[in-house]
């Protein structure tokens, strides 16, 4: 027979928050330090979150049907990757308004016709935040590009098939990018759009 303190695994709870402290903000998030109770086991715990602002992407098609990508260095893993637009909302800056924003600085194209597509949790293990997934359509080039001091892109557009042979190949593999084309196209092998 288990105690209270140290029951069976498989009910998680929430685990309470002690206290917390914040570290130095680093402009794409803030560190912060949460103490906590293990509910399962009564074991105190300091855990790393960063604090980091709700992110965008965007899945734009042309009028005929191009799916429009970035190509852009990626300082995390040190390499060029192939994306589809996208970034981070500014403070008070409603979704919508900031996936419309984010297609037109990274790609000089806009849209009159949005489709919302839902949200995903970029890690929950230690981000707060959450990515927004647009759908843009019949997208034309109305534009020209507002990249700001950081970015370094290059546009191109793809096939839908040339898109998902770029998923299947690992040419493109962002998890968040694969996450919004995954609501937009079916990426198992042998599929068509």
């Amino acid at each position: 027979m288990t105690q209270e303190h140290d029951r069976e695994p498989g009910h998680p709870e929430h685990w309470p928050k002690l206290e917390h402290e914040h570290g130095p903000h680093m402009v794409l998030f803030r560190p912060r330090y949460d103490t906590l109770r293990n509910p399962r086991t009564q074991q105190v715990m300091k855990r790393l979150v960063l604090e980091t602002p709700d992110w965008v992407n965007v899945v734009a098609l042309t009028q005929d049907r191009r799916l429009v990508v970035v190509r852009q260095y990626r300082f995390g893993t040190s390499a060029l990757t192939l994306e589809i637009p996208g970034g981070v909302i500014d403070k008070g800056e409603a979704h919508q308004d900031a996936a419309a924003r984010e297609l037109r600085e990274e790609t000089g194209f806009t849209s009159a016709r949005w489709s919302y597509l839902g949200c995903v949790e970029p890690n929950p293990a230690f981000h707060t935040n959450l990515c927004h997934h647009w759908l843009a359509e019949e997208c034309e080039r109305t534009h020209e590009l507002e990249l700001d001091h950081g970015e370094d892109i290059q546009i191109g557009t793809l096939t839908l098939d040339e898109a998902r042979a770029k998923v299947h190949a690992g040419e493109i593999r962002h998890a968040l990018v694969i996450t919004a084309l995954s609501r937009v196209l079916d990426l198992r092998p042998g599929s068509h759009a």
